[in-house]
Order: structure tokens, then sequence, then C-alpha cells
């Protein structure tokens, strides 16, 4: 909601003026966005793009299908701390996103918090590497492995609402026929950086008698740094955007009515949450490589080269997609290529002379995760209103973390019925998001119906 230009804008305690929306109102009546041209925005761009490249290339050496769960079975080998990671991931970027949403909103500049949350990671990460530079802390067993899962649950905090800044800042400063590009650009150069360093220091670093971990996050820590100095450099105008504050209950319940009253974002949200599903193999990929091809830790490296060039080359097919075609064209590229993953890694398991050679592929085609998630993001700035970005991006993280609450599960449930049918029923769920994929609508050709501002009297605190 917005204040009129010129006027004070009014006290979280006090009752909006203007057109800004009552307790208990969500707003969820979505404009579509305007090709004008944005204040700064091609210096915003390449900053935005330079950011990303740096973050993807200290990313590679923290990859979650393989160097994190390496990590994780490292300090505890019984896997238990494995199975954890995508829930402690995706709660990170769901919940405190949805609870971060009003607060960022009502900054004039969204760029306040894209710089705390670059800071916080930096200064988490540094934490995490200390576990390897405190002579005997790793062996501290099971303290080490717990204190690990602590700070990698509050680095994916600090990422949740990092990804919901940066996403709400693109979304003001870059008009959606140019983040596609923006997505491309960053992927592709980024990947390739990741790709170079990981080739020139990960081969040192990773082989089967010892992980040196100390520098492979000490790394990542410094181009995150590196990153947040990027946060600094953007140029934002302020703007005028209120929610006044309703309490915890409200948060959820507001997302809940966005859900409930916007029919075609409902749909992005089950296609989303069906392809998450993909997520909650991550950790046991290596796993699969590990205990049925007999792959060691060496093999780290190829693997996360790999997955850096399927992110590269799937940017390039989809950035442009995005851009010519829509992000709706995009979402259905990538909702059909992501069932590839689980069925390539069990169908390598039954061949092993060639599973051993050729499993990097099946990282190759996770490289279409990171792309994926940008595609939902951008799909959905195109259905909403600026001032409602905030909410939408962070309901949205909301669904996508639903099934990941089921991963601490998953490594049991491998344990009893194996590897094979967790995959082939992590894959029927990936078909029904394909299928589902095509009834969303495509705002650039004016399909989708206005909706109006939803009443949630009901849910008033």
């Amino acid at each position: 909601m917005t204040t009129t230009a010129g006027q004070p804008r009014p006290g979280e305690d006090e009752e909006p003026a203007g057109n800004a929306v009552a307790p208990g109102t969500a707003e969820v009546a979505p404009a579509l966005a305007t090709d004008a041209p944005r204040p700064h925005e091609a210096r915003n761009f390449w900053i935005l793009v330079t950011y990303q490249i740096v973050m993807r290339t200290g990313w590679i050496f923290k990859t979650e299908s393989s160097v994190m769960p390496a990590a994780a079975d490292a300090l505890d080998p019984t896997g238990f701390a494995r199975g954890w990671l995508p829930l402690l991931n995706r709660f990170g970027q769901s919940v405190p996103p949805v609870l971060a949403a009003r607060r960022i909103k009502n900054l004039r500049k969204k760029q306040r918090a894209f710089i705390a949350t670059t800071t916080s990671m930096t200064a988490i990460f540094l934490a995490m590497t200390s576990l390897w530079l405190i002579p005997g802390l790793v062996e501290w067993r099971p303290y080490s492995a717990l204190i690990y899962l602590l700070l990698y649950g509050l680095f994916f905090w600090a990422i949740g609402v990092n990804a919901l800044a940066y996403n709400t800042i693109q979304g003001k400063l870059i008009r959606p026929q140019r983040r596609g590009r923006l997505l491309m650009y960053a992927d592709t150069i980024g990947a390739t950086s990741a790709v170079v360093c990981a080739l020139a220091l990960l081969t040192q670093w990773l082989n089967d008698d010892r992980a040196e971990y100390e520098l492979i996050f000490g790394f990542s820590t410094a181009l995150f740094f590196a990153a947040s100095i990027a946060s600094w450099l953007l140029k934002e105008e302020p703007d005028d955007h209120f929610e006044p504050r309703q309490g915890m209950r409200y948060v959820f319940a507001a997302a809940w009515a966005i859900l409930r009253d916007d029919a075609n974002f409902r749909r992005l949200a089950i296609v989303a949450a069906l392809f998450s599903t993909s997520l909650v193999l991550f950790p046991h990929y290596q796993a699969l490589a590990r205990e049925e091809l007999n792959l060691g830790t060496s093999y780290l490296v190829w693997w996360v080269v790999a997955q850096n060039i399927g992110t590269a080359c799937f940017s390039m097919l989809t950035g442009p997609i995005a851009d010519r075609l829509g992000n709706r064209k995009a979402l259905l590229v990538v909702t059909l290529l992501i069932i590839a993953a689980p069925l390539a890694a069990i169908g390598l398991v039954y061949y092993p002379a060639l599973g051993k050679n050729w499993f990097a592929v099946v990282f190759l085609l996770i490289g279409l995760t990171p792309v994926a998630q940008k595609t939902f993001n951008n799909y959905t700035l195109e259905i909403s209103e600026s001032a409602n970005h905030p909410r939408y991006l962070s309901t949205l993280s909301l669904c996508m973390a639903a099934p990941i609450y089921a991963s601490p599960l998953i490594g049991g449930l491998i344990n009893m019925v194996g590897f094979e049918p967790v995959y082939l029923l992590v894959t029927l769920l990936l078909l029904a998001g394909f299928a589902l994929s095509f009834g969303l609508n495509e705002p650039r050709l004016g399909s989708r119906p206005p909706v109006e501002a939803v009443d949630t009297g009901s849910i008033t605190e």
C-alpha cells in the first residue's frame, strides 16, 4: 500500500490513511509492470549481475548436493546430520521471509535489508569455517555436528531474507523484459567463474583421504564478503509503502489469504511445491554414488563442476525464453527437465560401469535448480504489484518449503526401502507439477483477470 507523496507515513499503531489497506485486509490486486525504464537501471543491472557472479562462485564451494552433505558426514558418520540439511535449508528460505515481508515492504530503501543479510551470511559462514580452524573441535562429537547444523540453519535464515530482499529490489529496479537477461548473464558468467575456481582449487582441497574444509569454506567466506560490498553500490530511490503491524497470526493468515483468493498464484504455489520435492534428494545423490557405485570424495570436484556447467547451460536456455516468450514458457521448460535428474541417477546405478564415468550427468541436471527457482520468482514478480512483491515472494517460498519438512524422514525411508522407490516417487510428483504448470496464466498477454483486494476480516487480530 502506498501513502500519498509528501505526506507523513502513519505510525505502526495508527490507522493507515489514504488508500491504505485496513488491518485484516491482504493486498492482492496486482498490476502488470510497465515497460518504462527504471531510475539508474543500467548501473543497477550490472551491479546485480556482479553480485550474482561473485555469490555463485562462492556457492560452488558449499554446494548443497555434494560439499555440504559430505562435510556433515565428516562430522557425523551416521548420516543423521545429513538428513536434516534440506529441512534447515528450506525452513530458513521459507518461514523467515514470511516474517520479514512486512518489514522489507515498509523499508523506504530495500537495500538496507540486502546489506544486512549479505553481511550476516559472511559472518555466519566465517563461524562455520572456524569448526575446522579451531584444533580439536571437529573431533568433539556429537557437538561439532550440532554446531554445524545450528550454523547451517542460521545461514539459511539469512539466505532466505536475503533472497526476499534481492528479488524485491530486482522487481523495483529492473524491468520484467530484462530480468531473464540478468539471470542469463549472472548464471552463465558466474557458473563459468565457479567452474574455473573449482578446477583450480577444489582439485587440491578435495581428495579421498582428506577434505580441507577450512580452505573450502574459508574461500566461500571471502567471496560472500566480496558480494556484500556490491550490495552497498546499488542506487535505489526511496518508496513509501506501508503495512501496519498485525501480529504473528496475521503474517501467516495473510499468506493464506493470497493463496485462497488468487487462483493463478495458488496453482503456481502447487507447481513450485511439487518442483521442490526434487530438493529432498539433494543430500542423497552423493550418498547414492558412494554406496552404490563406490565413488569417493575426490569425485565431488567433478560433480560441482558439472552442476555449475548445468546452471550456465540452462540459464542460457531459459533466460532468452523468459524475456521473449514469458516466464510461463520458461517454467514449462524447467519443470519438464528436472524430471530427468532422479531418473538418470537410478538408471546409472543399474549400469555401474557406465555410472562411474557418467554420474556427473546427474549433477549437470541438478544445475537447473537455481535457474528454476529464479524463474519461479520472476514469474511471481510479474503477477503481483510492486507493493505486494515481498508478500507474494515470501508466500511462494513458504509453499516451496512444504515438502522439505519430510526430509529428515527421507534418509530413514531410503534405509528401509532403498533409493529406487524414493526416487521414483519423487519423479511422479515432478511429473504432476509439470502437468499442472500448463494451467498457469501468461501475464504478458493480459490473460490474468484482475483480482480485487481480499477481505480477511476473519483473521484480524
